[in-house]
């Protein structure tokens, strides 16, 4: 039997989450998969290839994820600075807070910060706020990360992250109802399977020239031989590619987990298809980069199938 990952990976908002929830969190693998995020690909003209569905983000995840465990909070955005950290503050006075996204390009406790948005972004979870710095819980390695105030509300402006909108945050977590991790799980199905079908989870339209799952990573295949720019081969070869192993291989424990053996065995091969890409990309070795990726393309139908199947549909 091949064991489940377990290790370092870019899980920030899962990770943010289970520290909010705590002790009553389950494991972030599982909120991980709560968030659809496994269930897709997309590719948009002029964006960056993403292993998660078309038109999902996870800001979109985490109210959904927070929804099929049973809880509520307190969601705000917007404002100015002084506004924005004055509710943060607040808010700190009474429990942990998910706040995010920020960008990671600003984020200066980190040795490898540019100090520059990049619009990469990110989830950290607040602990305090006094006269002059943020406490807070980075995810990426680094507990009881501190920020001076100014520092820490400009990555949290976030004006190049595309997903929520500056000073985004979710405090007052309370839970609504009790439900637990498998059943949670299997009420996240009919979600998995709209977003493997394209269907989305609201009416928001696609960016011009995307497309989802098959279609997108047909499209990336296409795009590896001819060259990638530098900035999506170091996207993929940095970020993407190991996330997205990493998301598919927990949706493989999960759904074998609650009783859908042939959607986990799928979802166990899209894992390895996409992970074995991780040394071609980095090694330059693009025609077997375009090869697995082609394999990994005619697996989303399959997937979509056996998760509808495993609903009852």
């Amino acid at each position: 039997m091949t064991p489940a990952f377990s290790g370092s990976s870019p899980y920030c908002y899962s990770n943010s989450l289970a520290m909010v929830l705590g002790a009553e969190s389950p494991a972030p693998s599982a909120i991980e998969v709560l968030t659809g995020s496994p269930f897709g690909a997309q590719w948009a003209e002029g964006a960056l290839p993403h292993f998660d569905p078309l038109g999902w983000d996870p800001d979109l995840g985490l109210d959904q994820a927070i929804d099929l465990l049973g809880w509520t909070c307190q969601r705000t955005s917007g404002g100015d600075a002084t506004e924005a950290i004055g509710r943060l503050r607040q808010a700190s006075r009474s429990g942990p807070v998910l706040v995010g996204p920020v960008d990671i390009g600003l984020l200066l406790h980190q040795p490898w910060s540019a100090g520059e948005a990049n619009g990469s972004d990110h989830w950290v979870v607040v602990l305090d706020v006094d006269d002059e710095r943020v406490l807070f819980h980075d995810p990426d390695g680094f507990p009881f990360a501190t920020l001076p105030i100014g520092a820490f509300a400009a990555a949290w402006n976030s004006q190049l992250v595309e997903c929520a909108g500056p000073f985004t945050m979710r405090s007052e977590f309370r839970r609504v109802r009790r439900v637990d991790v498998p059943a949670a799980l299997r009420s996240s199905l009919p979600t998995a399977q709209r977003w493997l079908a394209g269907g989305g989870q609201d009416e928001r339209p696609a960016p011009r020239g995307a497309l989802g799952a098959g279609a997108a990573v047909e499209r990336l295949a296409a795009h590896v031989p001819a060259g990638l720019d530098d900035r999506t081969r170091g996207h993929l070869a940095g970020f993407a590619v190991r996330v997205g192993a990493r998301r598919l291989s927990d949706a493989s424990l999960w759904l074998a987990e609650v009783g859908a053996p042939d959607a986990a065995e799928i979802a166990g091969l899209q894992a390895r298809l996409l992970g074995s890409v991780q040394y071609s990309l980095v090694a330059g070795v693009t025609q077997a980069a375009a090869a697995t990726l082609q394999q990994l393309a005619a697996t989303y139908d399959d997937l979509c199938d056996a998760v509808a199947a495993a609903c009852g549909t």
